[in-house]
């Protein structure tokens, strides 16, 4: 969609020749196998380690730990170039878990982990939810129990994106329930191959992203090394939590904010060759002004993405613009996506035609993250 803004500081020469190499990629490997992941319920880990090798993965984490060396507009880049596609694939998922052990692990732990996950070889994911708990984080009920120089972990996980064929979990869990349960919590690395008492149940069916492999796990008596633990001590996880939760929420905006840019374009191609009563749908009033809403609404939310992504290169991203964000753009792309649909007539609810899928797909953005009612209790907050 064509518009006009300011140069955003973060875009550099640097930048514009990583956008380049990733969409030629995403192009060329990941959209023409949509089809296939769709019906198997995920990619293969063939994708994994394609990705890894065209520096899709880690893309903001520093050269010495085998990641792209470039800082989070490199990862944002990275989301709107397979949202721009329709590609649902978790490489953010895999950020966000560098990110946790980019944050609290120790030097070991780093150069352990991120090099094979920047090469694919390590799939992440994280676990967080259980089938009993949601945004409610401090009443998880997976435990860790210290024994010896191991932990034993009981419990399980669900709604976990990349769960299928990952083999490095990053797994909330409690360490203490002697305390208060925000105190009691703890982030622990759990390899998982050839792990006795770990269990990965059967691809989850979901209304849309059937292109994301999305699964439960299980933990029966599941032994893993204390020196798995993120941070210097337990019961820090929360925290953890916490302070990780705006750059997830901010790949979620950039993700939302792209697809509905996409739905645009889709649609306003789609109005212009469509016709009705013998003339293209664009020349009705109602089409044109409810697209014209539509491009303000996104043209506002790149200039509000824009500083967003400023402020996290510099490090100066709040809770409550992260919250805000996830909160807006989220709402504003069901808003656009669902305008989208409605202007494809019956066409917009058959899956052969792309808008259809957007729009299956761009349900769960207001839930996972935090709930869009989360996000309000945050914002409301601060009033």
């Amino acid at each position: 969609m064509e518009s006009s803004f300011c140069e955003p500081l973060w875009e550099t020469d640097e930048t514009r020749i990583f956008r380049n190499s990733v969409r030629r990629f995403v192009e060329a490997e990941f959209a023409p196998v949509q089809d296939e992941w769709r019906k198997r319920k995920g990619p293969g880990a063939e994708a994994w380690k394609k990705a890894g090798s065209a520096g899709l993965l880690l893309a903001d984490v520093p050269m010495d730990y085998g990641g792209g060396g470039g800082n989070f507009a490199n990862e944002i880049i990275v989301c709107e170039e397979l949202a721009n596609a329709g590609v649902h694939f978790g490489c953010s998922i895999q950020g966000i878990v560098a990110r946790y052990i980019l944050s609290y692990g120790s030097e070991e732990q780093k150069r352990r982990w991120l090099p094979d996950m920047a090469r694919g070889n390590l799939i992440a994911a994280i676990a967080m939810t259980e089938p009993g708990t949601g945004s409610d984080l401090p009443s998880i009920r997976t435990t860790a129990r210290p024994d010896g120089d191991h932990y034993v972990i009981n419990g399980s996980k669900t709604f976990v994106s990349n769960g299928t064929l990952a083999n490095l979990i990053c797994l909330a869990a409690k360490t203490d329930t002697n305390v208060a349960p925000f105190r009691g919590i703890s982030m622990i690395i759990v390899e998982t191959a050839d792990l006795p008492g770990y269990k990965v149940g059967s691809p989850l069916e979901k209304v849309g992203m059937q292109g994301q492999d999305t699964c439960e796990l299980f933990f029966d008596d599941v032994h893993v090394p204390k020196a798995n633990l993120l941070g210097r001590s337990e019961g820090h996880g929360l925290v953890q939590m916490t302070e990780q939760l705006p750059y997830e929420r901010l790949t979620i905006a950039a993700k939302a904010l792209t697809t509905a840019e996409r739905a645009l374009t889709l649609t306003t191609g789609y109005v212009k060759e469509r016709a009705a009563f013998g003339q293209p749908i664009i020349d009705f009033q109602n089409t044109r002004f409810k697209l014209a809403e539509c491009k303000t609404e996104t043209h506002i939310g790149r200039v509000f993405l824009n500083d967003c992504i400023q402020r996290c290169v510099m490090g100066k991203i709040d809770d409550l613009t992260a919250a805000m964000a996830k909160l807006w753009f989220t709402d504003t792309e069901w808003k656009i996506v669902d305008t989208c649909a409605q202007l494809h007539g019956g066409y917009g609810y058959m899956l052969e035609y792309a808008i259809a899928r957007i729009w299956t797909d761009s349900r769960v953005q207001r839930i996972y993250g935090g709930t869009n009612e989360i996000m309000h209790e945050i914002i409301a907050s601060t009033l």
